[in-house]
Protein backbone atom coordinates (compact mmCIF):
# COMPACT_ATOMS: atom_id res chain seq x y z
CA UNK A 1 0.00 0.00 0.00
CA UNK A 2 1.21 3.49 -0.75
CA UNK A 3 0.33 6.62 1.16
CA UNK A 4 -2.26 9.08 -0.17
CA UNK A 5 -0.84 11.51 -2.67
CA UNK A 6 -0.43 15.15 -1.60
CA UNK A 7 -2.57 17.79 -3.29
CA UNK A 8 -1.77 18.64 -6.89
CA UNK A 9 -1.04 22.24 -7.81
CA UNK A 10 -2.49 23.90 -10.90
CA UNK A 11 0.56 22.98 -12.98
CA UNK A 12 0.54 19.37 -11.85
CA UNK A 13 3.44 19.63 -9.38
CA UNK A 14 2.85 18.26 -5.87
CA UNK A 15 5.40 20.59 -4.31
CA UNK A 16 3.65 23.75 -5.35
CA UNK A 17 6.14 24.60 -8.12
CA UNK A 18 4.80 25.34 -11.58
CA UNK A 19 6.90 22.79 -13.45
CA UNK A 20 6.42 22.43 -17.19
CA UNK A 21 6.16 19.25 -19.28
CA UNK A 22 9.93 19.05 -19.79
CA UNK A 23 10.57 19.17 -16.05
CA UNK A 24 7.87 16.55 -15.42
CA UNK A 25 9.39 14.26 -18.06
CA UNK A 26 12.84 14.68 -16.53
CA UNK A 27 11.42 13.83 -13.12
CA UNK A 28 9.65 10.76 -14.47
CA UNK A 29 12.84 9.54 -16.14
CA UNK A 30 14.64 10.13 -12.85
CA UNK A 31 12.37 7.51 -11.28
CA UNK A 32 13.87 4.85 -13.54
CA UNK A 33 17.06 5.07 -11.41
CA UNK A 34 18.87 6.02 -14.64
CA UNK A 35 22.46 5.36 -13.52
CA UNK A 36 22.03 1.70 -12.51
CA UNK A 37 19.52 1.14 -15.34
CA UNK A 38 22.00 2.26 -17.98
CA UNK A 39 24.88 0.32 -16.40
CA UNK A 40 22.86 -2.91 -16.36
CA UNK A 41 21.80 -2.32 -19.97
CA UNK A 42 25.44 -1.78 -20.94
CA UNK A 43 26.36 -4.98 -19.11
CA UNK A 44 23.73 -6.88 -21.09
CA UNK A 45 24.96 -5.50 -24.42
CA UNK A 46 28.57 -6.45 -23.71
CA UNK A 47 27.48 -9.90 -22.54
CA UNK A 48 25.46 -10.24 -25.73
CA UNK A 49 28.42 -9.22 -27.86
CA UNK A 50 30.58 -11.72 -25.99
CA UNK A 51 27.95 -14.33 -26.87
CA UNK A 52 28.32 -13.54 -30.56
CA UNK A 53 24.94 -11.83 -31.03
CA UNK A 54 24.62 -9.85 -34.28
CA UNK A 55 23.89 -6.12 -34.12
CA UNK A 56 20.14 -6.48 -34.67
CA UNK A 57 19.70 -8.87 -31.75
CA UNK A 58 21.96 -6.71 -29.57
CA UNK A 59 19.61 -3.77 -30.15
CA UNK A 60 16.59 -5.89 -29.22
CA UNK A 61 18.41 -7.19 -26.13
CA UNK A 62 19.30 -3.64 -25.08
CA UNK A 63 15.68 -2.50 -25.47
CA UNK A 64 14.37 -5.46 -23.46
CA UNK A 65 16.80 -4.90 -20.59
CA UNK A 66 16.31 -1.13 -20.61
CA UNK A 67 12.51 -1.51 -20.32
CA UNK A 68 12.84 -4.20 -17.66
CA UNK A 69 15.19 -2.15 -15.49
CA UNK A 70 13.05 0.96 -15.94
CA UNK A 71 10.03 -1.04 -14.80
CA UNK A 72 11.86 -2.13 -11.65
CA UNK A 73 12.99 1.43 -10.95
CA UNK A 74 9.49 2.85 -11.40
CA UNK A 75 8.07 0.11 -9.16
CA UNK A 76 10.60 0.98 -6.47
CA UNK A 77 9.64 4.66 -6.44
CA UNK A 78 5.93 3.81 -6.56
CA UNK A 79 5.99 1.29 -3.71
CA UNK A 80 8.42 3.29 -1.56
CA UNK A 81 6.73 6.68 -2.08
CA UNK A 82 5.37 6.93 1.46
CA UNK A 83 8.65 5.85 3.05
CA UNK A 84 10.68 8.17 0.84
CA UNK A 85 8.54 11.16 1.80
CA UNK A 86 8.71 10.26 5.48
CA UNK A 87 12.51 10.34 5.51
CA UNK A 88 12.83 13.28 3.12
CA UNK A 89 14.63 11.56 0.23
CA UNK A 90 15.94 14.34 -2.01
CA UNK A 91 17.02 11.94 -4.77
CA UNK A 92 13.53 10.60 -5.44
CA UNK A 93 11.29 12.70 -7.74
CA UNK A 94 8.13 11.25 -6.17
CA UNK A 95 9.27 12.19 -2.66
CA UNK A 96 10.03 15.71 -3.90
CA UNK A 97 6.56 16.01 -5.41
CA UNK A 98 7.91 16.46 -8.93
CA UNK A 99 5.92 13.52 -10.29
CA UNK A 100 2.90 11.66 -8.92
CA UNK A 101 2.72 8.16 -7.49
CA UNK A 102 0.08 7.27 -10.07
CA UNK A 103 2.41 8.34 -12.90
CA UNK A 104 5.28 6.11 -11.78
CA UNK A 105 2.87 3.25 -11.04
CA UNK A 106 1.48 3.46 -14.56
CA UNK A 107 4.99 3.72 -16.01
CA UNK A 108 6.09 0.64 -14.06
CA UNK A 109 3.25 -1.45 -15.45
CA UNK A 110 3.56 -0.12 -19.00
CA UNK A 111 7.32 -0.75 -19.13
CA UNK A 112 6.82 -4.20 -17.63
CA UNK A 113 4.29 -5.12 -20.33
CA UNK A 114 6.23 -3.55 -23.20
CA UNK A 115 9.36 -5.40 -22.05
CA UNK A 116 7.74 -8.70 -23.01
CA UNK A 117 7.77 -7.84 -26.72
CA UNK A 118 11.55 -7.49 -27.26
CA UNK A 119 12.26 -10.14 -24.61
CA UNK A 120 10.28 -12.86 -26.36
CA UNK A 121 11.43 -11.62 -29.77
CA UNK A 122 14.79 -13.04 -28.65
CA UNK A 123 13.18 -16.47 -28.24
CA UNK A 124 11.16 -18.25 -25.55
CA UNK A 125 14.21 -19.22 -23.49
CA UNK A 126 15.70 -15.73 -23.39
CA UNK A 127 12.26 -14.18 -22.89
CA UNK A 128 11.43 -16.41 -19.94
CA UNK A 129 14.85 -15.90 -18.34
CA UNK A 130 14.43 -12.14 -18.62
CA UNK A 131 10.89 -12.30 -17.26
CA UNK A 132 12.16 -14.16 -14.18
CA UNK A 133 14.96 -11.59 -13.83
CA UNK A 134 12.53 -8.67 -13.81
CA UNK A 135 10.01 -10.50 -11.61
CA UNK A 136 12.80 -11.03 -9.09
CA UNK A 137 13.43 -7.28 -9.02
CA UNK A 138 9.73 -6.62 -8.48
CA UNK A 139 9.65 -9.23 -5.70
CA UNK A 140 12.32 -7.25 -3.88
CA UNK A 141 10.32 -4.04 -4.15
CA UNK A 142 7.09 -5.80 -3.16
CA UNK A 143 8.41 -7.06 0.15
CA UNK A 144 11.55 -9.19 0.11
CA UNK A 145 13.57 -6.09 1.01
CA UNK A 146 12.04 -6.38 4.48
CA UNK A 147 13.31 -9.92 5.08
CA UNK A 148 16.59 -11.71 5.84
CA UNK A 149 16.61 -12.97 2.22
CA UNK A 150 16.65 -9.45 0.75
CA UNK A 151 19.83 -10.29 -1.17
CA UNK A 152 18.26 -13.21 -3.04
CA UNK A 153 16.57 -11.11 -5.78
CA UNK A 154 19.92 -9.51 -6.58
CA UNK A 155 21.65 -12.87 -6.74
CA UNK A 156 18.92 -14.24 -9.00
CA UNK A 157 18.63 -11.21 -11.28
CA UNK A 158 22.33 -10.59 -11.83
CA UNK A 159 23.04 -14.29 -12.04
CA UNK A 160 20.45 -14.57 -14.82
CA UNK A 161 21.77 -11.62 -16.83
CA UNK A 162 24.49 -13.64 -18.64
CA UNK A 163 21.91 -16.37 -19.38
CA UNK A 164 19.56 -13.85 -21.01
CA UNK A 165 22.41 -12.85 -23.33
CA UNK A 166 23.50 -16.35 -24.31
CA UNK A 167 19.94 -17.68 -24.65
CA UNK A 168 19.25 -14.84 -27.08
CA UNK A 169 21.63 -16.44 -29.59
CA UNK A 170 20.45 -18.59 -32.51
CA UNK A 171 20.44 -21.37 -31.46
CA UNK A 172 20.20 -20.57 -27.72
CA UNK A 173 23.22 -21.51 -25.63
CA UNK A 174 23.68 -21.86 -21.87
CA UNK A 175 26.01 -19.48 -20.05
CA UNK A 176 29.36 -20.56 -18.68
CA UNK A 177 29.11 -21.38 -14.98
CA UNK A 178 31.75 -18.79 -14.12
CA UNK A 179 29.72 -16.05 -15.85
CA UNK A 180 26.60 -16.90 -13.85
CA UNK A 181 28.70 -16.94 -10.67
CA UNK A 182 30.21 -13.53 -11.45
CA UNK A 183 26.75 -12.06 -11.94
CA UNK A 184 25.36 -13.60 -8.76
CA UNK A 185 28.27 -12.49 -6.58
CA UNK A 186 28.25 -9.03 -8.12
CA UNK A 187 24.57 -8.79 -7.21
CA UNK A 188 25.55 -9.18 -3.55
CA UNK A 189 27.93 -6.22 -3.82
CA UNK A 190 25.28 -4.06 -5.49
CA UNK A 191 22.59 -4.83 -2.91
CA UNK A 192 24.75 -4.16 0.14
CA UNK A 193 26.33 -0.91 -1.08
CA UNK A 194 22.99 0.43 -2.33
CA UNK A 195 21.31 -0.12 1.03
CA UNK A 196 24.09 0.90 3.44
CA UNK A 197 23.56 4.69 3.40
CA UNK A 198 19.86 4.24 4.17
CA UNK A 199 20.07 1.86 7.13
CA UNK A 200 18.83 4.40 9.70
CA UNK A 201 16.02 5.71 7.49
CA UNK A 202 15.00 2.15 6.64
CA UNK A 203 14.91 1.18 10.31
CA UNK A 204 12.51 4.06 11.02
CA UNK A 205 10.17 2.88 8.28
CA UNK A 206 10.12 -0.85 9.02
CA UNK A 207 12.74 -2.19 6.59
CA UNK A 208 15.00 -4.90 7.99
CA UNK A 209 16.75 -6.72 5.17
CA UNK A 210 19.95 -8.74 5.46
CA UNK A 211 22.32 -5.71 5.47
CA UNK A 212 20.26 -4.11 8.24
CA UNK A 213 20.63 -7.23 10.36
CA UNK A 214 24.36 -7.56 9.75
CA UNK A 215 25.13 -3.90 10.40
CA UNK A 216 27.16 -1.31 8.51
CA UNK A 217 30.67 -2.63 8.99
CA UNK A 218 29.99 -6.30 8.28
CA UNK A 219 27.75 -5.45 5.34
CA UNK A 220 30.28 -3.03 3.85
CA UNK A 221 33.12 -5.52 4.10
CA UNK A 222 30.87 -8.24 2.66
CA UNK A 223 30.02 -6.02 -0.32
CA UNK A 224 33.60 -5.34 -1.33
CA UNK A 225 34.69 -8.89 -0.58
CA UNK A 226 31.98 -9.96 -3.05
CA UNK A 227 33.36 -7.48 -5.59
CA UNK A 228 36.83 -9.00 -5.19
CA UNK A 229 35.44 -12.52 -5.64
CA UNK A 230 33.58 -11.42 -8.78
CA UNK A 231 36.78 -9.95 -10.22
CA UNK A 232 38.75 -13.15 -9.58
CA UNK A 233 35.98 -15.32 -11.04
CA UNK A 234 35.87 -13.14 -14.15
CA UNK A 235 39.63 -13.39 -14.55
CA UNK A 236 39.54 -17.17 -14.22
CA UNK A 237 36.84 -17.37 -16.88
CA UNK A 238 38.79 -15.11 -19.22
CA UNK A 239 42.00 -17.04 -18.74
CA UNK A 240 40.26 -20.15 -20.03
CA UNK A 241 38.41 -18.38 -22.85
CA UNK A 242 40.92 -15.94 -24.31
CA UNK A 243 44.07 -16.94 -26.11
CA UNK A 244 45.35 -13.51 -27.18
CA UNK A 245 48.11 -11.82 -25.22
CA UNK A 246 46.47 -8.35 -25.34
CA UNK A 247 43.22 -9.88 -24.12
CA UNK A 248 44.87 -11.61 -21.20
CA UNK A 249 46.80 -8.46 -20.34
CA UNK A 250 43.55 -6.44 -20.26
CA UNK A 251 41.98 -9.11 -18.06
CA UNK A 252 44.81 -9.01 -15.53
CA UNK A 253 44.95 -5.21 -15.44
CA UNK A 254 41.19 -4.98 -15.03
CA UNK A 255 41.25 -7.46 -12.16
CA UNK A 256 44.03 -5.62 -10.35
CA UNK A 257 42.22 -2.28 -10.64
CA UNK A 258 38.96 -3.85 -9.43
CA UNK A 259 40.77 -5.34 -6.44
CA UNK A 260 42.17 -1.90 -5.65
CA UNK A 261 38.62 -0.51 -5.74
CA UNK A 262 37.59 -3.26 -3.32
CA UNK A 263 40.40 -2.32 -0.93
CA UNK A 264 39.47 1.36 -1.12
CA UNK A 265 35.86 0.45 -0.40
CA UNK A 266 36.78 -1.57 2.69
CA UNK A 267 38.95 1.28 3.98
CA UNK A 268 36.05 3.72 3.58
CA UNK A 269 33.74 1.36 5.45
CA UNK A 270 36.20 0.93 8.31
CA UNK A 271 36.66 4.71 8.45
CA UNK A 272 32.91 5.11 8.86
CA UNK A 273 32.37 6.79 5.47
CA UNK A 274 29.23 4.90 4.56
CA UNK A 275 27.53 6.99 1.90
CA UNK A 276 26.63 6.90 -1.80
CA UNK A 277 30.34 6.83 -2.64
CA UNK A 278 30.36 3.09 -1.95
CA UNK A 279 27.61 2.41 -4.50
CA UNK A 280 29.38 4.64 -7.04
CA UNK A 281 32.55 2.61 -6.57
CA UNK A 282 30.60 -0.55 -7.36
CA UNK A 283 29.14 1.08 -10.49
CA UNK A 284 32.65 2.12 -11.59
CA UNK A 285 33.80 -1.45 -11.02
CA UNK A 286 30.87 -2.72 -13.08
CA UNK A 287 31.87 -0.55 -16.04
CA UNK A 288 35.47 -1.63 -15.61
CA UNK A 289 34.48 -5.30 -15.66
CA UNK A 290 32.44 -4.64 -18.81
CA UNK A 291 35.44 -3.06 -20.52
CA UNK A 292 37.65 -5.90 -19.29
CA UNK A 293 35.31 -8.49 -20.77
CA UNK A 294 35.02 -6.60 -24.05
CA UNK A 295 38.80 -6.21 -24.46
CA UNK A 296 39.60 -9.80 -23.55
CA UNK A 297 37.81 -11.20 -26.59
CA UNK A 298 36.57 -14.14 -24.51
CA UNK A 299 33.12 -15.69 -24.52
CA UNK A 300 30.57 -16.39 -21.78
CA UNK A 301 28.96 -19.26 -23.66
CA UNK A 302 29.37 -22.63 -21.96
Amino acid sequence: MTSPEPPVSAAGSRSGRRDGPASWTTALLGSTHPGPTLVVTLLAVVLGASSGLPLGRLVVLALAVLLGQASIGFANDWLDAGRDRAVGRTDKPVAQGRVSVSAVRTAAVVCGVLMLVPSYALGPAAGTAHLVLVASGWAYDLGLKRTPVSVVPFVVSFGLLPAVATLAAVPPSPSAAWAVAVGAVFGVAIHFTNVLPDLDDDARTGIAGLPHRLGRTVSGITAFAALAVAAVLLLSGQLTGSSSTPGLTAAVIGTVVTLVIAVVGVRLVLAGRVDRTLFRLIMVAAVLLVVQLALSGGTIVA
